[in-house]
């Protein structure tokens, strides 16, 4: 009877954590845009005069060193909200490297916020998933994830926030990218906007 329940006990905590990465969230409207949902899969993209302040950041990467918004101001800035576990996660990263990629010689940057693990566990991400672009690490304080929560909600992991030059919220992705398409579009649109 005991391995019975331990058996099921296990089951339960692996659906809690397996749904846990891809909860279904409400949206809110962050403004005038384009928007579409396909169940956990939401995008909306936000009008420049419908855009709210520049978020102010500061936060520790997984190799120890400090990042602020201000090193990223002038760019268009790409910050994805994981942790290791996350399976979407998993399945997104190699579409988050390829927009990298293809963006890396132009004025966009991206910033993992890793919500869950601690840096050495981050770094073995990196390395297994072959992603190139620093995360910070966020669950000691999760002061990053409170600077952006006070924009937007992050209720879901993965969720994908595309920033503008002057730091503000250009579009919000929340659940796992089907596709770099759609971030590349975004991004590419974002970076052509004239300030």
């Amino acid at each position: 009877m005991n391995r019975k329940l331990l058996a099921l006990g296990t089951a339960l905590i692996i659906v809690g954590v397996m749904s846990g990465c891809t909860a279904t969230t409400q949206t809110t409207d962050a403004g005038a845009g384009a928007s579409f949902s396909d169940g956990n899969f939401q995008v909306a993209e936000i009008a420049p005069s419908d855009r709210g302040e520049p978020v102010q950041f500061e936060g520790v990467i997984e190799t120890g060193e400090t990042v602020t918004s201000d090193d990223y101001r002038g760019e268009v800035l790409v910050v994805n909200f994981w942790y290791a576990a996350c399976g979407p996660c998993i399945v997104e990263a190699p579409m988050l490297e390829e927009v990298f990629l293809r963006f890396q010689n132009e004025e966009v940057d991206f910033l993992g916020v890793n919500t869950y693990d601690q840096a050495e566990t981050a770094l073995s991400f990196a390395r297994e998933n072959n992603v190139t672009y620093p995360s910070v690490i966020d669950v000691n304080d999760g002061q990053v994830k409170l600077a952006f929560a006070q924009l937007t909600p992050i209720q879901a992991t993965p969720t994908t926030l595309v920033m503008d030059r002057q730091g503000r919220l250009a579009a919000r992705i929340i659940g796992q990218l089907p596709s770099a398409s759609i971030l590349s579009t975004i991004v590419a649109d974002t970076l052509a906007e004239r300030p």
